[in-house]
């Protein structure tokens, strides 16, 4: 089902994206008690990219565990006819 530092590096992947996930949105509702425009959208777009990036860091390992998931049973359907 694959090696332990293979599922070490996409969970560890996974959790610092859920990490950044939740400073990037913290920091994009703290964006909006700004009272300057310019650090407003400095603050808004920087937070809306740190969320982006985080979300393909939450997706990459999802499909990496969907793939290799549908590989075993695959491998298991070959075996058994």
């Amino acid at each position: 089902m694959g090696s332990y530092l293979w599922w070490v590096k996409n969970i560890l992947i996974a959790v610092m994206a859920l990490f950044f996930l939740l400073f990037g949105i913290e920091t994009l509702i703290g964006a909006f008690n700004l009272k300057n425009p310019l650090e407003f959208i400095m603050y808004f777009f920087s937070a809306s990219l740190v969320v982006l990036v985080s979300l393909v860091g939450i997706l990459y390992p999802a499909f990496q565990v969907r793939e290799r998931l549908k590989e075993k049973k695959r491998h298991i359907d070959d075996v058994q006819i």
